[in-house]
């Protein structure tokens, strides 16, 4: 049994719709993430699942319970609040009981449990001191175990590491993962940070404009995107329109595109002869010497930037086509010279077709 179902689940404000008939589930201790762009519904999701506010249609069960009409103390979820919402005049320890305090949990229970969650977080030698002596991640592992005190079904994550700095971002980002993964914690997260989704997730479920454009494993949404958004809002990506026809061996096509022709290998055929493609900017090789059917184009670039562990570049061809590389090692060209790139026979992928 799922821990956590959304079934067609709609919310409108007057005429604009925050989610249109959104269905998903998420199973016990599976740490899923709502990403999209700001305003595409992922905020106002999280708060029906945590009962700040309730869909017009549509159910949401927390194990086989339908919790549509239950207030948020009665949905046994926790939310991890973007500000973290520390009480300032309270230490650690009591902010991190005031949950167990509001339940009229003993004494005895609580103190058992606090321990516990000191300890998962590491801060056992910090629960006197207050949040204002405390660094960004350390308030934000305090507000991790409030929410893991209580013992939720569901932890709900409102963009938690918004307020951080980018290199501690990072470090918060793995130590929230594993606690989650050794503890099982069935949890949902909600960022617009397409690398922080990649490196937390189970699963993404990824919304635009109130609607499900794709739900998968990081692996699938970023290597098989379902459709342009997904390619493009998620990492980066060359996008062109494209004629496909089979080649004579299964499972390989011929494509013809403004950039050129390509012999293209997919498990999953194009739904049309005439369909979007793409593929991502690392797939590029320079080539000094290409070779007949290797799949190759030529560029003239524009400009380069280099990023440390790889060389960025944009260039376009004789047709006026730009295009974005990332590669691992800066090609002995400048911009203004042509240069000649290859693409694997799995790098495109074909997307939804042209209307």
């Amino acid at each position: 049994m799922s821990k956590l179902v959304l079934e067609q689940v709609t919310k409108t404000f007057g005429e604009f719709y925050a989610a249109r008939e959104i269905s998903f589930c998420v199973e016990e201790g599976e740490f899923v993430t709502l990403l999209g762009p700001s305003g595409c519904g992922k905020t106002t999701l999280l708060k029906m699942i945590g009962g700040f506010h309730q869909p017009d249609s549509g159910r949401i069960l927390i194990g086989d319970k339908t919790v549509n009409a239950l207030p948020p103390e009665k949905r046994n979820t926790a939310m991890c609040f973007q500000s973290y919402a520390l009480f300032p005049h309270l230490n650690v320890a009591h902010n991190i009981c005031f949950g167990l305090k509001q339940k009229k949990v003993a004494i005895g229970e609580q103190q058992t449990r606090l321990a516990e969650a000191l300890k998962q977080v590491g801060l056992e030698s910090q629960r006197l001191k207050m949040p204002a002596q405390l660094s960004g991640g350390q308030q934000q592992r305090v507000a991790l175990a409030r929410a893991m005190i209580t013992r939720p079904d569901v932890i709900l994550f409102d963009e938690p590491l918004s307020n951080l700095d980018a290199k501690l971002r990072e470090s918060v980002r793995f130590e929230i993962k594993e606690l989650q993964r050794q503890y099982q914690l069935t949890s949902i997260y909600v960022t617009h940070d397409q690398a922080e989704a990649l490196a937390m997730s189970d699963k993404i479920v990824v919304l635009n404009a109130g609607n499900v454009e794709q739900i998968g494993k990081p692996e699938e949404i970023y290597y098989r995107p379902a459709n342009r958004f997904v390619a493009d809002f998620i990492g980066a990506a060359n996008i062109d329109t494209a004629q496909v026809t089979p080649a004579e061996q299964p499972g390989y096509y011929r494509v013809r595109c403004a950039l050129g022709e390509f012999y293209v290998h997919s498990a999953q055929p194009p739904r049309t002869e005439h369909c979007y493609i793409c593929w991502r900017p690392e797939d590029a090789q320079y080539v000094s010497q290409p070779q007949a059917g290797d799949n190759h184009f030529t560029l003239t670039l524009d400009k380069m930037a280099f990023m440390g562990n790889l060389t960025e570049a944009w260039g376009h061809n004789d047709s006026g086509l730009s295009v974005r590389l990332q590669l691992i090692k800066k090609p002995p060209v400048a911009p203004g010279e042509r240069a000649c790139f290859r693409l694997a026979e799995n790098a495109i992928h074909f997307l939804e077709p042209v209307s």
